[in-house]
């Protein structure tokens, strides 16, 4: 059983034989006989601190007998003596709070506020009375169900503080909580307000900035968050408010200041890991991947127990192509976070990253299963669940498993408006990618119809209707939506693509060139000097499209996508052959089981007659993208290069029959021509004798 503190027992028993002296009465020496009874002087400021203080220590004493034995009186004496503490100190929180408490404690919660309110009742100004009603609701707060009993205490504590601060508006303890409660009702802009008021006041006050800076930042106002932090944050040795500045700064996007800021809390508080990991993200946020990856080493080593730690690292390694260590580090992170559903998808991630795409698909159908066996927490878990169906659904395409894909994304479409939206968009690209253009458009129409001012809706129909052809409804559709702001480089953007299907190359150059023009920085237009790029190639002005592919690489040295069409475009031309493969292989270092790249590099070792490589790589992208007919061309070729008539024969009769299923703008009338050709011929040989090398055009 528990026993009431000795320390505690005896303070309270020297307090009980000083109680005279502080009362203003001397205590009567043995065998004296006692002085004539004088009227009590008014007592001091220290006279009354010093009783609240014996009868605080004499109600905690009865509050430990209490909390022992359980009986009820020693509950009794205990408030008795909290509320002659409160009587001589009204201002104590300390005091207020646990008087509160044991009302609380001993399940007269209504006795408590039925007190107050009949002083209040009395003496409506009596902040004190109003401090402590306050405080017992507040102390209620967490005994309550989230239901109405709860919602009804919350109101009642929020018109007591804001009567408080009626008549004290300097209170800061009372903002400060009102602010709070009006948080926790999810009326951030009241939260806010009274925040703003009081750091206006109080600027020195670092609880009132702090919270005011949190808000603003969960908000996603993270300038105005660090112009409040800012200040202070330059003269405190608060590391948590230096700490929430970088924070500010990492939401703004401004790493560089956000890695000081941390740097300087880990200085501040060099024992708080959490100042480390916030350097770690602001790091990881920035690009530094090697830098943020030391960190987060650390962290490892630091707490050896926390999974996230384990997980960043894992993420940086598996974006550097180092997936052995990325898989050693996630597992690791299951050891101490068995189920969690971020390590699930990374763990997809991971295993899409290593080719083990039915892998990554198991693990994530296991993971939606898991979340969707839950149903009393699916409200909770939308987010999961559309994030799950996402990457599940992309997953299925990249196998090509359109049904599949289709069929995740109608579940995904079930969760909301919003996911509805989503699901659509999805839906269109897998409809598209599986050359179902019809079906696409009709699900663009419908998505247009539920959203008519989604210009994103308009511009995937507009992208749907160049690619069928229809170049000038296309753009017609687009030009609508011009707005003569920053916002129309996006749609000059979709009109080049548009321009560049329908092979209406000046209209497509001077879209891209309007594009560039509205860009801000350098860096925004990689996708501007990628289409130029292409456009020039189309029209066999290599020299043009290399320069404009160098501007892009320029931007952004790792872009797969240009890196691939530039090596392939080299290839394809039977020029600087080394350079090309160089180029390739740096796609590929970016997205290693990319179908596109894998052909591009395999036709590059058939330019130069590597058989064996360019096999290797023909056949690993074949598996990838089964139906690209120009993969399948490409493998007929080596088949007849390589004395396999009949191989050759199987793979053109496949690129033919997916060319058949391609849109007219997707349609290149020269390659098909040339593979009948090579059909043909194959078949005449293979009728006619012994096998004879075909010459692939």
């Amino acid at each position: 059983m528990k026993r009431p503190s000795l320390v505690v027992t005896a303070i309270a028993v020297c307090l009980s034989g000083l109680a005279p002296a502080i009362a203003g009465q001397e205590a009567k020496p043995p065998g004296q006989a006692a002085a004539p009874a004088k009227e009590a002087p008014a007592q001091t400021e220290l006279e009354r601190r010093a009783g609240a203080y014996y009868h605080y220590t004499m109600g905690k004493v009865f509050e430990e007998y209490f909390e022992a034995t359980g009986r009820s009186d020693y509950a009794t004496q205990a408030i008795d003596a909290y509320k002659k503490a409160y009587e001589l100190d009204p201002r104590s929180a300390v005091i207020g709070e646990r008087l509160a408490e044991m009302y609380a404690k001993s399940q007269r919660i209504r006795d408590a506020v039925l007190e107050a309110q009949e002083i209040l009742r009395r003496e409506p100004d009596n902040v004190a009375a109003r401090r402590l009603l306050a405080r017992i609701y507040l102390r209620t707060l967490g005994n309550l169900d989230p239901s109405v009993g709860q919602r009804e205490t919350v109101i009642r504590a929020i018109e007591q503080f804001q009567e408080i601060l009626k008549r004290e508006p300097e209170d800061s303890e009372a903002a400060l909580w009102l602010a709070r409660l009006y948080r926790l009702r999810n009326e951030h802009e009241k939260a806010l307000d009274v925040l703003k008021k009081l750091v206006e006041a109080q600027p020195e006050n670092e609880d009132a900035v702090q919270q005011c800076a949190q808000l603003l930042v969960d908000l996603g106002n993270s300038s105005e968050a660090a112009r409040v932090l800012e200040r202070t944050a330059g003269q405190t040795a608060n590391a948590e408010i230096v700490a929430l500045l970088g924070e500010a700064y990492v939401q703004a996007k401004d790493y560089a200041k956000a890695e000081k800021a941390f740097r300087r809390a880990m200085e501040l508080e060099p024992r708080d890991p959490g100042y480390r990991r916030g350097l770690a993200r602001a790091l990881q946020a920035a690009g530094k991947q090697k830098e943020a990856l030391e960190e987060y080493l650390k962290l490892i080593e630091i707490e050896p127990d926390e999974s996230e730690s384990y997980l960043r690292a894992a993420q940086i390694y598996r974006q550097q192509n180092e997936l052995d260590e990325a898989e050693d580090l996630l597992a690791k992170a299951r050891e101490h976070a068995p189920g969690n559903l971020e390590l699930i998808y990374n763990e997809a991630m991971l295993y899409e990253a290593q080719g083990r795409f039915e892998d990554a698909i198991r693990v994530l159908s296991d993971a939606v299963a898991r979340v969707k066996a839950n149903p009393g927490q699916l409200a909770d878990s939308r987010r999961t669940l559309s994030v799950l169906y996402e990457q599940l659904g992309r997953l299925y395409r990249e196998v090509e498993n359109f049904q599949a894909a289709l069929n995740t994304f109608q579940e995904m479409s079930a969760l909301g408006p919003e996911e509805q939206r989503r699901a659509r968009e999805l839906t269109v690209d897998t409809l598209r990618a599986s050359k179902q253009l019809d079906r696409a458009m009709e699900e663009s129409q419908k998505a247009m119809a539920a959203s008519p001012q989604d210009r994103g809706a308009k511009v995937t129909h507009a992208l749907l209707l160049g690619e069928k052809g229809a170049t000038d409804e296309a753009a017609g559709l687009l030009r609508t939506l011009l707005v003569n702001s920053r916002e129309d480089r996006g749609i000059y953007l979709a009109l080049a693509q548009v321009y560049e299907r329908g092979r209406r190359w000046t209209d497509a150059e001077t879209a891209a060139r309007s594009a560039e023009r509205l860009a801000s920085r350098p860096a925004e237009n990689e996708m501007v000097y990628f289409l130029l790029g292409a456009i020039f190639e189309r029209q066999e002005k290599v020299p043009q499209a290399e320069a404009e592919f160098r501007r892009a690489l320029e931007v952004n040295p790792k872009s797969g996508p240009v890196l691939n069409y530039y090596g392939y475009m080299l290839a394809e031309r039977g020029l600087r052959l080394e350079e090309a493969v160089a180029y390739i292989r740096r796609a590929l270092d970016e997205e290693p089981n990319s179908g596109a790249y894998l052909d591009s590099l395999g036709w590059a070792y058939f330019k130069m007659n590597r058989m064996v490589e360019a096999e290797e790589y023909l056949r690993r992208a074949a598996e990838r993208s089964a139906s690209d007919p120009e993969i399948r061309d490409h493998l007929g070729d080596l088949y007849a290069k390589t004395d396999r008539l009949d191989e050759a024969i199987a793979q053109w009769e496949r690129a033919l029959a997916e060319w058949k299923r391609a849109s007219s703008t997707e349609l290149e009338a020269e390659k098909v021509s040339a593979t009948e050709a090579k059909l043909r011929s194959a078949k005449q040989q293979r009728a006619s004798g012994p096998k004879r090398e075909v010459k692939p055009k």
